[in-house]
């Protein structure tokens, strides 16, 4: 059999034998170097020249899921999080946010199953400076949420999406009942986002838009529309 010359991470990982969760906190700390072989992969003897002890001490505690890390901060904030059912005070919406926001390293390279190291959750918490203010901003809002806090009718903020004044900062699968034929995809909008909006549009009428009665065409309807979307 051929010899491997060339190594992704999980490659990588597996020829060390660390876990890839740990693989990926060594290369975000820099204790694994960049991909030598391609933008991706590693080449035989950079991964020879590897201290899988190091990589694994680098990572010492398992890591945890974006709802456990919410759990945690909302705990560390004073502000437990409720019993499961219940709205979080801080949610896995909020912490992916903070992922993309380059503050949190996802472990993993799946964004259903989340993976954090529990150290660097907790650092955030003693380093960001009103961080709750913050996570209150990323708190998530379906479109029926979004345009109650809004105060405009659902076919209004409908509009809002259409003219690209706002866009969904990610799609989750909600089921209804127990069979996956009854799951759709419900687009998530950052509550900051949406709070946003009458200050980044003042001309509009934010008062008529509120007050339009039900089953009258929208205000919004008349606006011309971004070619993509058109």
């Amino acid at each position: 059999m051929a010899r491997r010359t060339e190594y992704d991470e999980g490659q990588a990982a597996g020829r060390l034998r660390v876990p890839v969760a740990a693989f990926r906190w060594a290369r975000h700390t820099g204790l694994v170097p960049a991909p030598d072989a391609s933008c991706w992969q590693w080449s035989r003897a950079a991964v020879e020249t590897m201290d899988p002890a190091a990589i694994r001490a680098a990572l010492p505690h398992g890591p945890i899921s974006a709802a456990a890390a919410a759990d945690r901060i909302a705990e560390t904030l004073g502000t437990p999080n409720p019993p499961a059912g219940e709205t979080p005070v801080v949610s896995a919406f909020a912490v992916r946010r903070l992922i993309a926001d380059g503050l949190l390293t996802d472990l993993t390279a799946n964004p259903e199953a989340v993976l954090l190291n529990p150290d660097q959750v907790m650092e955030i918490c003693a380093s960001i400076s009103g961080l709750a203010q913050r996570l209150a901003g990323e708190a998530p809002l379906g479109p029926d949420q979004a345009a109650a806090r809004l105060g405009v009718r659902r076919t209004d903020f409908d509009y809002m999406c259409d003219l690209a004044w706002v866009a969904p900062a990610e799609r989750r699968e909600v089921r209804f009942g127990t069979s996956r034929a009854g799951a759709v995809l419900v687009p998530l909008f950052r509550t900051a986002a949406i709070d946003a909006l009458p200050a980044a549009h003042p001309e509009i009428d934010w008062q008529q838009l509120r007050t339009v009665p039900k089953g009258r065409r929208s205000p919004l309807a008349a606006l011309t529309k971004p070619a993509a979307r058109a």
